[in-house]
């Protein structure tokens, strides 16, 4: 437990951060879910408009830092390559 003053202020600020970094993370996990059903029921054009949303919600999260710039971008990339190798076959 903290001691001082600032640090009971940056246990409540941080947890704030954490719950609302929480809410994030798990509207992305359910986002690219969203996605990879879409691209599994062979649904091609819900799964495009899907994966564009999905990428606008990758690239606001990682401008907050809510995860890291290359795991938003990683994201996106396979998202994408998963599109494609569905649309080839």
């Amino acid at each position: 437990m903290p001691n001082t003053k600032s640090a009971k202020k940056r246990l409540k600020q941080s947890e704030r951060r954490r719950l609302a970094n929480r809410v994030v993370k798990s509207a992305l996990k359910t986002q690219v879910k969203k996605v990879r059903d879409a691209v599994a029921a062979k649904d091609l054009t819900k799964a495009e408009d899907e994966a564009r949303l999905t990428a606008t919600k990758l690239d606001r999260a990682a401008a907050r830092h809510v995860i890291h710039r290359n795991a938003a971008a990683r994201t996106k990339s396979r998202l994408q390559s998963l599109i494609k190798t569905a649309k080839g076959k």
